[in-house]
């Protein structure tokens, strides 16, 4: 029972310092010895009101309350049986007269489970929680607000409705957890908010919501209320119930990867973007037709700085508003699923940057970050790195990442910059890096991080897939965490992209000195579920596009092209190719403005992406490719020593032997008649693919007419053939088994 009105809690209120304003604000009963009906004491702080009055809802009666204080604190006594609910008609200094609900009188919404499961980083689904939420409390439409900023002395939510006014609407503390919380009456989707929070230093900072669904367009950085669950009704469920039932370690996966920003432009002014909904119809259309199985997008979660491509993150929950809506986001994802492609987005968990309205000291204090910076920054990037060992920043991430497919039916995540996160000396210099415990430089907190994230989600969704980018040569990143793997679905494999790279780059007179290059990873290639990547970070930085890499003459290029996306779809392992590549464009890829698409007019353009367009149907035809991909019975080397001629021949094999397909693959720009290659099988052996065929701009050395194997050992096979080998190409024969 509230006996009488502190003064000390009065002021507390008054100058925006309270931890518990509820304390203070409200209905509350007090002591009354003269009446035998029950005395509430209504209190309310409204810096603009000049008059308030208290309606009482049963009866409609109005209560005028006392200004007790000139910056805006009124009261009134009012004597009932019991607690009452009331609305409260408000006079401002303009005579303005409007009624609302008094936030102060609902008791507290999140419950103690929620933030004990919070507190100890196992709460799956704690943006159900946190965050803004348009909510119906006691028949009164409104948002819930929840942040976690366990140093802060006081934290207020500010915003269009209130004037930015940090007085007003200051959140109930919900003690040791550190979580702040208040539902405020009347705000709903569309309005504009930030946590105004008082430091430990008594520093005021102005923060968006870590949790919030939707933000301002940059350079604005304010959080908008979203109502993410019920605006979009999706039409994908076949989908996601064949995606959770399938395997993809045996399927096809070919992935296309995706800066939205600089994919297509509607103009070549700044901010000329195709809209999420846009993209539903141009990208996956163009996706479909294409024959790739994934669209992977460089990261869309909020970020302020263009530049960063989207991997300095400050809203890991906001789909970023430069394209649209989160429910125009769900639409392109639901199009491409209705169009047989699934859709896998690039997360980034190893690091956030120092914005102002970011993470970046949230409450005044390292919060989301390590204290000391040679734990809590990337030196390299001017980022800070997340403090994997404490339970809520884990319990925010791992929620994230299951929050991608819970909310927008994502289909996998691609990881990025995992050695970063497992090596505490990433990119620093020695003194610049604090050991482990033990002494070592594994972050043995972001390898627990890792494992829980990955396994939460295949918890959830079996389906998924979760990507490791990852650049060295860490044990088991792709094995199951019970027998002390990371937990990832698969990896990229950046050994085979840098050797190969290097290698097609090469003259073609060099090549035969670095043979190695060519084959050294297969000696590797099954020892995790790799994808192989041509990926964004291949063609921009003085890199050069992939047809600018290509040695030789304007044919050559285009052939040298050609070999190899021939040679990295036969190869073991799943497929990643950065937009524009599919193509050759020649100019580095510039997130700022649209691919050269005029580049299609030209015929040997034309001609390749045709090219890659046969290349992925092909790929996804023939279960040879793709059914055995991590395991040393899908891949059989015929011979992998001819450097002299830069020639490799090989066997991929499907899960039923009679799928297996013969492939040759010539890296020179020699024709090569009357050569040898060793054959298991004596049978017809057709071409059904020939990257040098006139269609694609080749020099058309071509089979038609196939070969049959004769009776004559070679390679250690029992049979063989004679062919001819065309210049700078892919062949691949198949069977008749």
């Amino acid at each position: 029972m509230n006996k009488t009105t502190n003064i000390d809690e009065i002021f507390k209120v008054i100058y925006a310092e309270h931890s518990d304003p509820f304390r203070v604000l409200g209905i509350h009963k007090v002591e009354s010895k003269k009446s035998t009906t029950t005395k509430f004491a209504v209190r309310v702080f409204i810096p603009t009101a000049k008059e308030i009055n208290v309606i009482i809802l049963s009866d409609n009666s109005k209560h005028k309350m006392e200004k007790i204080h000139d910056s805006g604190f009124f009261q009134v006594y009012i004597e009932r049986e019991d607690f009452f609910s009331y609305t409260l008609e408000v006079t401002d200094y303009l005579d303005k007269t409007s009624i609302m609900y008094d936030p102060y009188c609902f008791t507290p919404i999140l419950s103690d489970y929620d933030l004990y499961l919070f507190n100890q980083g196992n709460h799956h689904k704690v943006y159900e929680k946190l965050g803004a939420h348009v909510c119906n409390i006691n028949g009164i439409d409104g948002t819930l607000f929840a942040v976690w900023a366990p140093c802060a002395r006081r934290v207020s939510v500010v915003g269009s409705f209130n004037n930015w006014d940090g007085r007003q609407h200051q959140m109930r503390s919900r003690g040791s957890s550190g979580v702040w919380e208040l539902f405020i009456p009347g705000v709903n989707q569309g309005v504009i908010y930030k946590y105004e929070i008082k430091t430990p230093h008594n520093e005021i900072y102005l923060k968006a919501d870590p949790y919030a669904f939707y933000a301002e367009l940059r350079p604005d950085t304010a959080s908008i209320v979203y109502d993410i669950e019920n605006n979009y009704t999706w039409n994908d469920s076949e989908w996601i119930e064949e995606r959770d039932s399938k395997n993809p370690y045996n399927a096809p996966i070919s992935i296309y990867e995706v800066h939205l920003g600089s994919w297509q432009r509607t103009s070549p002014a700044e901010d000329a973007y195709l809209s999420y909904r846009d993209m539903a119809d141009k990208l996956v259309n163009y996706a479909k037709e294409m024959g790739y199985t994934h669209i992977e997008l460089m990261p869309v979660a909020e970020h302020p700085f263009d530049g960063s491509w989207g991997y300095q993150i400050t809203g890991y929950y906001a789909v970023t508003s430069r394209y649209g809506t989160p429910d125009d986001f769900k639409y392109f994802v639901d199009k491409c699923h209705q169009n047989g492609i699934g859709v896998i987005v690039d997360w980034v968990p190893a690091h956030f940057p120092k914005d102002g309205h970011g993470l970046a000291r949230f409450d005044g204090t390292a919060l989301y970050e390590h204290a000391d910076q040679k734990q809590g920054e990337h030196p390299d990037w001017g980022t800070h790195i997340f403090n994997f060992g404490r339970n809520e920043v884990k319990n925010f991430l791992v929620s994230n990442a299951l929050f991608w497919f819970e909310k927008y039916h994502i289909d996998g995540l691609r990881v990025d910059a995992v050695a970063s996160m497992i090596y505490l000396d990433y990119g620093k210099k020695d003194g610049e890096w604090i050991p482990n415990e033990w002494g070592g430089k594994e972050n043995i907190a972001a390898l627990d991080f890792m494992k829980q994230a990955n396994s939460t989600v295949y918890k959830y969704h079996p389906g998924a897939m979760m990507i490791a980018e990852e650049s060295t040569s860490w044990a088991l990143v792709t094995r199951p965490t019970n027998v002390g793997g990371l937990g990832f679905g698969f990896k990229w494999n950046m050994g085979w992209m840098n050797d190969y790279l290097r290698y097609i780059s090469m003259d073609s007179i060099y090549r035969k000195y670095h043979h190695n290059l060519l084959t050294f990873s297969m000696i590797y290639a099954f020892s995790e579920n790799f994808i192989l990547v041509l990926s964004h970070d291949e063609v921009v930085h003085g890199k050069c596009s992939m047809i600018s890499k290509m040695p030789g003459d304007y044919w050559q290029q285009f052939a040298g092209l050609r070999v190899s996306y021939g040679y990295m779809f036969a190869h073991p392992g799943k497929k990643l190719q950065f937009m524009g590549s599919e193509f050759a464009q020649y100019n580095e890829w510039n997130y700022r403005q649209s691919l050269d698409w005029h580049l299609l007019e030209f015929d040997m353009h034309q001609r390749l992406q045709n090219y890659v367009k046969d290349l992925n149907h092909l790929y996804k035809t023939e279960k040879a490719l793709y059914e055995i991909d991590f395991h040393y019975e899908g891949f059989e080397w015929i011979d992998c020593n001819d450097a002299e001629h830069g020639v490799v021949s090989f066997i991929r094999k499907g899960n039923d032997w009679r799928d297996s397909l013969i492939v040759v693959c010539n890296f020179t720009p020699c024709v090569y008649n009357n050569y040898r290659i060793g054959l298991p099988w004596e049978t017809q052996y057709d071409e059904i693919f020939n990257s040098d065929s006139e269609k694609y701009g080749g020099s058309n050395v071509v089979n038609p007419e196939g070969f049959y194997a004769q009776d004559i050992g070679y390679h250690n096979r029992p049979f063989s053939a004679e062919m001819k080998i065309p210049p700078l190409a892919v062949m691949i024969l198949k069977p008749r088994l």
